[in-house]
């Protein structure tokens, strides 16, 4: 009874991990994508529901990268029949893109010893979604939606945000990294980054790595250091969770490549070969640690 809907997930995580490889094995980084061609003028924000709410975790990459490949210039998504309910109708000889849900359920089991016991079945299933642009009848708000003309509102309000977390940045040097046996942050001069966005998104790559400490978000790794895959995947997490709070905060990340890029994406190609469950783990730590981060600012604040 369950051998089909564990092949179902197994050809779900090969189908969407071997994408991801093919784009890095070309040297791209397909969470960057959605910001190489597009005008920095336009909102930067994460893929939307057809009611607005973000999508979250391995479903923003698909559909980041989905977006660039198909040339949408909206960011909202929805199902066929969401669009039947909104009064519009998908265009005919439109395709859908794949996204995923995961969740579980409780199913009452008898024990060898007889005793009543309750266990939590995950499980996986994937539907279709289009995006506005493959759909007519729909009103303006689903279009492409353009943010604030002075990017410095934007940055003004990344720093609040990254105020608000009490994270201890310090600052000085050439290297940025998380200190964390000494739990601060290390940021070279904000005048050493090319420009402020920059500055945001290597901020919050840090900030990532800051949540896994133990009174945070307590984010184990260790079970990898016998393959030494242990700092390519929290490196992967860090890179994940800081494309998605630029998204938030309406920043475009960095799109220059670090010296480190290179044997990164080499170490990652290696853990998405090895793994094929990878990137949806990392996108869900990277998640859990982008929504710790929005649980920290006062009510009210949150990007």
């Amino acid at each position: 009874m369950t051998k089909q809907p564990t092949q179902q997930r197994s050809d779900i995580y090969s189908r969407i991990t071997d994408k991801i490889i093919a784009e890095l094995e070309r040297g791209v980084r397909p969470w960057m994508q959605p910001w190489n061609t597009a005008s920095q003028g336009d909102r930067i924000t994460r893929p939307l529901r057809y009611n607005d709410e973000p999508y979250s975790g391995i479903n923003v990459l698909i559909l980041w990268s989905e977006a660039i490949a198909r040339g949408f210039t909206s960011p909202s998504w929805m199902t066929f029949r969401q669009a039947l309910e909104l009064g519009a109708a998908v265009r005919k000889g439109e395709t859908g893109t794949t996204v995923v849900f995961a969740g579980s359920f409780i199913r009452p089991e008898t024990a060898e010893t007889g005793q009543e016991v309750e266990l939590n079945i995950p499980f996986m299933k994937t539907y279709t979604v289009f995006n506005a642009d493959q759909i007519a009848g729909l009103d303006g708000r689903f279009r492409k939606i353009t943010g604030p003309s002075d990017p410095f509102e934007r940055i003004g309000e990344a720093g609040r945000f990254f105020a608000n977390t009490g994270a201890l940045v310090r600052h000085g040097g050439s290297a940025a990294y998380y200190a964390a046996a000494h739990d601060y942050i290390q940021m070279p001069s904000f005048d050493d980054f090319t420009d402020d966005a920059s500055y945001v998104a290597i901020l919050g790559h840090e900030l990532t790595h800051w949540t896994a400490a133990p009174h945070r978000l307590d984010r184990d790794l260790s079970r990898y250091a016998k393959d030494k895959s242990e700092r390519a995947r929290e490196e992967l997490i860090a890179e994940l969770g800081s494309c998605f709070l630029c998204a938030d905060l309406g920043i475009v990340p960095e799109l220059e490549p670090r010296p480190d890029h290179a044997s990164y994406i080499a170490s990652w190609l290696k853990v998405l070969a090895d793994d094929k469950r990878a990137i949806f783990t990392a996108a869900s730590h990277a998640q859990r640690a982008v929504s710790y981060l929005h649980h920290l600012q006062p009510e009210g604040e949150a990007a």
